[in-house]
């Protein structure tokens, strides 16, 4: 018994490979460490979807799909504006993920639906944002790239060219990672024979937890706490003594450094406030000297979400939009491992050891009609 499925093998994928041992992402064959700053999105899905880089980057291909299936239908968009404001977009996410479920999805699920699934949930989450600030929606527009129109959307202006590459190079980061809990989640609700749309819906639901996509937000709320470098070492030192979390530390499957989170680190210093990357990088030496002191052997080292605060913040997104924009990236990764599941499926049904009481046991009163 494996609790937590750790070390088991469920399948085998041509997508991407997670070394966790050796501190490696790779897409496809390709090192992500030599793509990325500098590739754009579309040639990222390109690579997870078609197996191959395309001709030419950005992906034409993926670009005229993503770029043509922004508009949304009206019934769709009338779901979003029927949506409280207030609901955390998350939570608002989640609802208007499975609004796209009309019926039109069936199985198996095709490259064309993971276009409609990429293109369409950044577009419909700055919607329900932007509505629920008591602020008009902006029409997408054609000719901006994924990232860049995200941006526009959410802003309702032309983001500086260094927010674009700086989100870019995160949503290329994010695109997929392995059988992480929310594609396994996805390849689950694959297996039943079930529509892109209701596993990629199941897929959004695992997000809630901090421990997988929701720690971002708790990152900035730490260095918020913290406030200046001096403060870092006794702050920190408490928060171990009471056995709590340190947000941005630790990984499930890297046992060194995440790659992902140095390539962030490179991208926060082209688009953090110099003092907010100064106290983050101090509070990140402090965090790493005190939990080897503390937690010898552990091998605790800097996960991708504590960077990724800093780069999303330094963008100019909320804090409750920092899970959302990482659902929006690995929708991605979802689409093509929803189309590889469909490939060879077979219905994942994993088994649990019982240790209930023996068989044998009696009812203790008569049984109706015995």
């Amino acid at each position: 018994m494996s609790k937590g499925l750790d070390d088991v093998l469920v399948g085998r994928s041509s997508i991407s490979w997670v070394g966790g041992e050796t501190g490696d992402l790779v897409y496809r064959g390709f090192d992500v460490r030599d793509i990325v700053p500098g590739l754009p999105y579309e040639s990222v899905v390109h690579l997870l979807l078609f197996g191959e880089p395309p001709s030419a980057d950005p992906s034409r291909e993926v670009g005229r799909e993503l770029s043509a299936r922004r508009t949304v239908p009206p019934p769709i968009e009338r779901v979003v504006d029927a949506l409280p404001t207030g609901m955390p977009p998350l939570d608002a996410l989640r609802t208007i993920l499975s609004s796209l479920g009309t019926g039109a999805y069936g199985y198996p699920p095709t490259r064309e639906e993971g276009f409609d699934l990429i293109a369409r949930t950044p577009v419909l989450l700055a919607r329900y944002v932007r509505r629920s600030r008591g602020l008009p929606p902006i029409p997408p527009r054609a000719d901006l790239g994924h990232a860049a129109n995200f941006l526009w959307m959410m802003f309702g202006q032309l983001s500086e060219p260094r927010h674009v590459a700086a989100l870019e190079g995160y949503l290329d980061l994010l695109a997929d990672h392995g059988m992480n809990a929310s594609t396994f989640a996805l390849c689950v609700a694959i297996s039943t024979q079930s529509d892109l749309v209701s596993a990629a819906t199941a897929a959004l639901g695992t997000l809630k937890g901090p421990v997988h996509g929701g720690a971002p937000s708790r990152v900035s709320d730490m260095l918020d706490a913290i406030g200046s470098p001096d403060r870092a070492d006794a702050w920190i030192r408490e928060r171990l003594a009471r056995k709590e979390v340190l947000y941005g530390f630790g990984h499930r499957a890297y046992k060194t450094d995440d790659p992902r989170g140095l390539v962030l680190h490179q991208i926060a210093r082209s688009v953090a406030d110099p003092h907010r990357l100064a106290l983050a990088e101090a509070v990140e030496a402090t965090a790493l000297a005190a939990l080897r002191r503390e937690k010898p052997g552990a091998r605790l080292y800097t996960n991708v979400e504590y960077y990724s605060a800093v780069v999303l913040e330094g963008i100019g997104l909320p804090r409750e939009m920092f899970t959302p924009t990482f659902a929006v990236a690995r929708t991605a990764g979802w689409t093509a491992h929803a189309l590889e599941q469909a490939s060879d499926n077979r219905l994942i049904r994993p088994d649990v050891e019982y240790v209930g009481p023996p068989k044998g046991r009696v009812w203790p009163r008569p049984l109706p009609g015995r």
